[in-house]
Parts: structure tokens; C-alpha cells; sequence
């Protein structure tokens, strides 16, 4: 791996803009005529749909963000959008709604920064390309994952870097579900790690990622972290991404109870939160509601075959207590009285072919608050028999999309660190009102590899698949554990076929699943 540079950038500026980075990673110093802004990160896409997208960029000082558009490589008849500020207190990121787009396309576009002080002065371009949403029948492939820079598991050069990203990348897909821990705000890197066959693993390091992050600027850092990669800044440029988050974004099983280990200066979980959140919202090329800022719940559109539903696990939710009440109330929150009404209006409304929900944690594996004491609740499962807390709130709505006679609805999840798939089947389960459906399960995309999690049955999961590694170990990404899932939507037929696949791109498991008509 190697850190690319735009040419004009100086390396102090770059130092300067990146946190710190060259403290600990020795920089060329690059002579340069004119000092222009540059992008300093890479370009970003994201929540496509048939008409347009958002365009992310970082700049390396106050600036305005210029966006031109084509359907041409060459950017003949390139439409010029209107300079948007990139400033201080976004930490010089900007990102621009691109409409009026026509569908079924591919888009280029190129990003430049203007100096906010000299007009005059503009950097070079650096371009990325999406495709909208197709307003027919055509073949849509996707690919979802979660997890990175986990465990202490940074960017290696010697292994590769972030080789999941690069192997996404190569299937061409029209997008990415990031399925949450985008970062781990509360992950330290150690320099090296010593690594079962003897080797070292050796973390590209910034000042940052020393300490657990507690300030807004390091917050910025971790998610700029992963975009030192160059593999991770290819896959953007080429892939858009629609984001959601966890925990780990904020600390490791955040809710609004959580108290804070010593590691923390900062003692107010909230303000913790808000922090971590604007870091969130600036980093990604994720629509922003006007109707409640800093929303991540939200539904993309992605053709006649497919509407996406993200949603939000986090900033919602009760306490991680033991949530074994038999009545629903705040304690049993998890989506929340409002997302779950959202979900269910979108469904109901939703022509699409496939509903696939996009879910940070998943519905039947048991996730302890505390992981050592194995007591508390930190996913929606509570343990085997009929639903009670958490549970409550999937109950309600898997009895709706049976009774609202809603068909196709696929869940995609994370977090756990290793691939399933499940089939839930009402004949096997404590609670029987609901159609049968399958939830899949990917990641680390890159972080350590987790063992299997115990599996609730109040649902009636049934395992189909799975690959993690032996109990008590937490593998590397160099031991190649390393998971993402390919979807492929048939555009004549939609046919969905689900594929869980390893870093090396060998095809672990699959199945293809045939559409049910209403």
C-alpha cells in the first residue's frame, strides 16, 4: 500500500490536515509552484437513486467544492454544478446532492477545490463514477459488509492493506451497504502485533488512533484513518456506499445507560455521542433529512426490483439492561415507536420486488452487554421462548408484513465478525405469527474474526451456513477470515442470488432465492 498525494500538495499541509499522520509515517516532501487546494481523502458516492446521488470530498483548507457531471468518461458536455463552502467547522469536507440525472446510467464526476481566500487558485480534479437506479428490469448487484479497523487491526502495508475492499471492488457492484462499525472509536492500534505463525503485524499509525476517541477531531481521525487505504479510496471512487452505523462509531455497546471505562475523560455518554455523530454525518456521502438531523434511518430506492431500508439501532434504543419485559415501553425501545411506524408505512408502500432491510445487528444471535459476566442485552435476541423486550418490537413487526401480506423481504446484517446465513421458519419457533424469511450475515470486511454466537429461538432461526473461527479466538485479517455478501437481482425474472464470499473472493456458500408474488 502507499499513501497517494495530489500533485501541488506540500506535505506540511498534509501533515497538518491528516492529524498528525506524518508523526508517525514518513512523508515525501513534494516542491510545487503553487500551493492549490487538494482532496485529501479521496471522493466518495453515495445514496443513489434513479434521478441522482450525493458527491463527497475533503479539502485541505477553506475552500469551495467544484462538481462537474457526464455520462462520458471524457466528461464531454460535463454540466458544472454550483460551488458549494468546505470549512473549518466540517473539518473541510463537503458533499452535494447531484440531481436531474437520467436513470440506468453511468455518471462521472470530478471534484476540485477552489482557495476560499484566492478564487484564482484551483486544485487538480480527482473523479469517481456511479450508476443511478434503473427505472426497468435490469440486473442490479450489490455487495454488503460491516466492521473495520477493529480489534487493533489497522491498515498493514505488508499485508496488502484493506484487501476485503479491493476484492469487492473487482465485481463491479452498484453499490455498498455498509452495515455499521465504519470505525472503532474506542479501538488503540498497537505499533506491531505478533501473530500466530510468528510474524508481525505492522499498523500504519497516527497519534489518533493511541487512544480512545473523545473529541470531535478525533472522531474525524478514526474514519480518516481507513481512508489512508488505498484500496478503500479506489472502492469509492468507483462504488457508491449507503452507511449506516453501531456501536462502535461512538464506543463499544453504547446506549444511553452505558457508563464509560476509565480509558474515558469524557464521562457524558450523550455528549460522547453528539460528537461522534457529527464526525459520522461528515465523513459519508449519506442523505440528510430536514425532518430530523443527523437521521440514519432512511429508504433508497434502487429500481423496480429493490428498495433498500436502513436502519438505525443505536439512537433509539433503551438501556442495555436485561429487557425481559413481557410489555412494550421505553426500556424495551430498540428501533423505537417512530422508526418502527416509518418501516412499517415503507413496506407497505413499497412496490419494489425485493425489500431487503438493512440491519446493523442481527434478529436471533445473543449479544451480552458484558461480554466477560455474560448478562445484559446488547442485539434484539433475549434468550430462548416467547418474545419479551427487544423482542417485542420484531414480533409486532414481522406480524404486520404477514398481515400486510408484504412479500420478499430479505434481512442483511453484520457486526457479529463472521458469515451466516439464516432461515426463520414460524414452524420451529416460539412466536409463530410471521411469514418465513432469511437474514444473512457478513463481515469483518477488516477487523478480527469472531467465533460463533449463541442462537435464540424465539423466532425459529434455523442455521443454513456459517464460518467463524474456533471458540475463544479472534483471528487476524491475515488469517484470511475475512467476509463480505455479493447479491445479484436477475433483472427478467428477479431472481435474487445471495452469495457469501471470503477476502480471496471464494464463493463460501450460496442460494438463490425466487420472488413470491402478491
Amino acid at each position: 500500500m502507499k499513501i497517494s498525494f495530489s500533485r501541488g500538495v506540500s506535505r506540511r499541509r498534509f501533515v497538518q490536515q491528516t492529524a498528525g499522520a506524518a508523526a508517525f509515517v514518513a512523508m515525501p516532501y513534494l516542491s510545487r509552484a503553487a500551493d492549490r487546494p487538494a482532496v485529501t481523502h479521496g471522493v466518495q458516492s453515495g445514496d443513489v437513486n434513479a434521478d441522482g446521488g450525493v458527491v463527497w470530498a475533503r479539502a485541505d483548507r477553506p475552500s469551495q467544492m467544484l462538481v462537474e457531471v457526464s455520462t462520458t468518461e471524457s466528461f464531454s458536455g460535463a454540466r458544472a454544478l454550483p460551488p458549494i463552502a468546505a470549512l473549518p467547522e466540517s473539518d473541510f469536507t463537503a458533499k452535494m446532492l447531484v440531481e436531474n440525472l437520467p436513470p440506468g446510467q453511468e455518471i462521472f464526476y470530478r471534484v476540485k477545490f477552489r482557495d476560499l481566500s484566492h478564487p484564482d487558485v484551483v486544485g487538480e480534479a480527482v473523479t469517481g463514477r456511479f450508476r443511478t437506479a434503473p427505472a426497468d428490469r435490469r440486473d442490479v448487484s450489490f455487495v454488503w459488509g460491516g466492521d473495520v479497523a477493529g480489534q487493533g487491526w489497522g491498515i498493514n502495508p505488508d499485508d496488502g492493506g484493506m484487501v476485503s475492499f479491493a476484492t469487492m471492488r473487482k465485481h463491479r457492484p452498484d453499490f455498498l451497504i455498509h452495515s455499521g462499525d465504519t470505525i472503532y472509536a474506542d479501538g488503540v492500534f498497537p505499533a506491531e502485533v505478533k501473530l500466530r505463525d510468528g510474524k508481525l503485524w505492522k499498523n500504519l499509525m497516527i497519534p489518533e488512533k493511541t487512544k480512545v476517541a473523545e473529541t470531535t477531531d478525533e472522531f474525524r481521525a478514526a474514519h480518516k484513518y481507513n481512508l489512508l487505504d488505498d484500496n478503500v479510496r479506489a472502492f469509492n471512487a468507483d462504488v457508491p456506499i449507503f452507511v449506516q452505523w453501531d456501536d462502535h462509531e461512538v464506543t463499544n455497546n453504547w446506549s444511553a445507560s452505558k457508563q464509560l471505562p476509565a480509558a474515558y475523560k469524557v464521562r457524558d455518554i450523550n455528549l460522547l455521542a453528539a460528537r461522534a455523530s457529527r464526525a459520522f454525518h461528515e465523513m459519508y456521502p449519506l442523505r440528510e433529512s430536514i425532518v430530523e438531523p443527523g437521521r440514519v434511518y432512511r429508504t433508497l430506492n434502487y429500481g423496480p426490483h429493490l428498495d433498500v431500508f436502513m436502519l438505525d439501532e443505536r439512537s433509539y434504543r433503551g438501556p442495555n439492561g436485561p429487557n425481559l419485559q413481557e410489555t412494550y415501553g421505553p426500556d424495551a425501545y430498540f428501533l423505537g415507536p417512530d422508526q418502527i411506524a416509518w418501516l412499517k408505512r415503507s413496506l407497505k408502500n413499497s412496490r419494489a420486488t425485493w425489500k431487503v432491510i438493512a440491519s446493523d445487528m442481527p434478529l436471533s444471535l445473543i449479544v451480552d452487554d458484558d461480554y466477560a459476566a455474560k448478562k445484559g442485552s446488547e442485539a434484539f435476541a433475549q434468550g430462548d421462548g416467547p418474545p419479551r423486550g427487544r423482542e417485542l418490537e420484531i414480533a409486532d413487526l414481522l406480524r404486520f408484513i404477514r398481515d400486510s401480506n408484504i412479500a420478499n423481504t430479505v434481512w442483511l446484517t453484520a457486526d457479529v465478525h463472521y458469515a451466516a446465513a439464516h432461515y426463520y421458519n414460524p414452524d420451529k419457533a416460539q412466536f409463530q405469527e410471521f411469514s418465513p424469511f432469511w437474514e444473512f450475515v457478513a463481515g469483518p470486511l477488516h477487523a478480527g474474526t469472531g467465533s460463533q454466537n449463541g442462537l435464540d429461538n424465539t423466532f425459529g432461526p434455523e442455521v443454513k451456513f456459517v464460518k467463524a473461527a474456533a471458540a475463544g479466538a479472534v483471528l487476524s485479517p491475515s488469517d484470511g477470515y475475512q467476509f463480505f455478501g455479493h447479491v445479484r437481482i436477475e433483472g427478467t425474472t428477479g431472481q435474487m442470488t445471495v452469495t457469501l464470499r471470503d477476502r480471496n473472493d471464494v464463493a463460501l456458500w450460496s442460494t438463490v432465492l425466487d420472488p413470491r408474488s402478491t
